[in-house]
């Protein structure tokens, strides 16, 4: 099997949503072909398509049976099935392998290679089951964290626990016990949290972007926006306005550095985005990698010299990564089914601020905590990107009802 594959050449994605959408547009802009397998018949991703096939992820023979139908295989989320990746792994080229979604989509896994790769996570336990739970939470201690081992995003499946913690909170712990395994980790008391992109290409290469910071909103990404740049560092010092945009001297390097031994270590083929929480006493503590594109990279569409699908799309066709270079402050922030509670967005209203850009997803029924779009803003340093965003997403709600 080849190790690249050039416009022309045809890209199977594993899975419908905004990510497979995105990537599947810059495919097609490059010149390839692109199919796509997801349980729906119209996912997003199928605007995006030449060919849309609807079968479960865990459909074995069907993904197999797609993926003989094209020349190298990617997915745009963990849920997917391992042994149906696998299956497709024996009749052409799937990137990441099968392996590193083993890892990645199984937090104790994901952990126990941390761990073995010398990076620092924060202390957990794990309970195989309900039973186990209590003696695992008494070993970390609270406040403390429960997670499902797998198949959790957008903090589904997830718990705090806090000193004294109620008994609807531990009977809501429990069940996500009861469901499958568990890990309890500690809750690390955050200065802020981060993530670093990067991919590797088939020859072993890495490109890294700068970090990005992160604040989340009931456990789901609100915002996400780059770190002060020093092209308006004067211009703060003049008026003596603190920034919330920056991070601690040497706390962007170690993160890319981290993500990079990742990468490395699991041999990854194709982009992945690596999660950080930054502790109150300043340690870095690396949190969750995701192998593909990631919610706090689409900033990079407007901001970045390639953004971060362009990337991944090279890195799974075996062409050579295009450059990371951050051209300008950028902030981006999440569009929730929320917004559309009282009736049709605003969206004039927000593409009235200027260096505002909307994305949507096309997906056609608004639920909370659905993610439905996001807006992008570019400007000349952090602090008036997230000012620029924040203003762009409460004016989507002006007017309406």
């Amino acid at each position: 099997m080849t190790n690249s594959f050039g416009p022309g050449a045809t890209i199977g994605i594993v899975g419908g949503g905004q990510l497979g959408r995105m990537l599947a547009s810059v495919a097609q802009r490059c010149g390839y072909r692109v199919h796509v397998l997801a349980p729906e018949h119209h996912p997003p991703a199928g605007a995006h398509a030449d060919l849309v096939v609807a079968a479960a992820y865990d459909d074995v023979e069907a993904v197999a049976g797609f993926a003989a139908g094209v020349d190298v295989l990617t997915f745009e989320f963990e849920n997917v099935s391992s042994a149906a990746l696998a299956a497709a792994a024996a009749v052409t080229v799937v990137r990441p392998s099968p392996a590193v979604l083993h890892v990645t989509q199984d937090r104790v896994r994901e952990k126990e290679f941390l761990l073995h790769a010398g990076l620092p996570i924060a202390p957990f336990r794990f309970a195989a089951e309900p039973g186990a739970l209590p003696g695992a939470v008494g070993e970390i201690g609270a406040p403390c964290i429960v997670k499902s081992a797998g198949f959790g995003y957008d903090g589904k499946g997830q718990v705090v626990l806090t000193e004294g913690a109620n008994s609807a909170s531990w009977s809501e712990a429990m069940a996500v016990a009861a469901v499958g395994p568990v890990v309890v980790e500690r809750r690390i008391d955050l200065a802020l949290e981060l993530s670093v992109v990067a991919a590797r290409s088939p020859d072993g290469a890495v490109a890294t972007y700068a970090p990005v910071i992160n604040r989340h909103v009931d456990q789901i990404l609100d915002v996400s926006f780059t770190p002060g740049l020093t092209s308006s560092l004067e211009a703060r010092q003049a008026t003596a306005a603190p920034s919330v945009t920056t991070l601690p001297p040497g706390v962007g390097e170690l993160a890319q550095s981290f993500t990079r031994r990742i990468a490395v270590a699991l041999e990854l083929v194709c982009l992945c985005c690596v999660e950080y929480f930054l502790s109150g006493s300043g340690e870095l503590l690396v949190n969750e990698i995701a192998p593909r594109p990631h919610n706090s990279g689409h900033l990079t569409i407007e901001a970045a010299t390639t953004d971060q699908f362009e990337q991944q799309l090279r890195a799974v066709c075996g062409l050579p990564l295009g450059a990371t270079t951050m051209l300008t402050a950028a902030a981006m922030a999440n569009l929730m089914g929320e917004v559309w509670r009282d009736g049709v967005p605003d969206f004039a209203a927000a593409l009235s601020v200027q260096g505002v850009k909307l994305h949507l997803y096309g997906k056609s029924e608004p639920r909370r905590g659905r993610k439905m779009g996001h807006l992008t803003a570019t400007a000349p340093d952090a602090d008036a990107a997230l000012a620029a965003v924040t203003a762009a997403r409460a004016a989507l709600t002006h007017g309406c009802g």
